[in-house]
């Protein structure tokens, strides 16, 4: 199983945890949400529970239930600008469709 970060959501999560003076790595999960059937979760991961599993890049943690894993291995999380906007982008390998939005996904 594994889970990457590419260079730039690794400073931003770097940065982000600095911000906030606390906090392990960036925690990613999934949840039954919009047309498709999935939508990506993230928060911070302040503390670790027995079923997280963690993963190291670029010197940021992701940090992922393991029960998620299924859902989410292989998978890639990138950090884009565009003009004024900002956002995590994710490529992942199991995903079948996506909802018109990019909202939700299906495995």
């Amino acid at each position: 199983m594994t889970i990457e970060l590419t260079e730039a959501a690794a400073r931003r999560v770097q940065t982000q945890l600095e911000r906030r003076g606390k906090g392990l790595g960036l925690r990613v999960a999934v949840k039954k949400s919009g047309c498709s059937g999935y939508a990506y979760v993230l928060d911070y991961a302040d503390v670790l529970g027995e079923n997280d599993a963690v993963f190291d890049a670029h010197g940021a943690k992701v940090v992922v239930a393991k029960e998620h894993l299924p859902m989410l291995d292989g998978l890639t999380v990138d950090f884009q600008r565009d003009g004024l906007n900002e956002a995590f982008k994710f490529r992942n390998p199991n995903v079948k469709g996506e909802c018109g939005c990019g909202e939700s996904f299906a495995v």
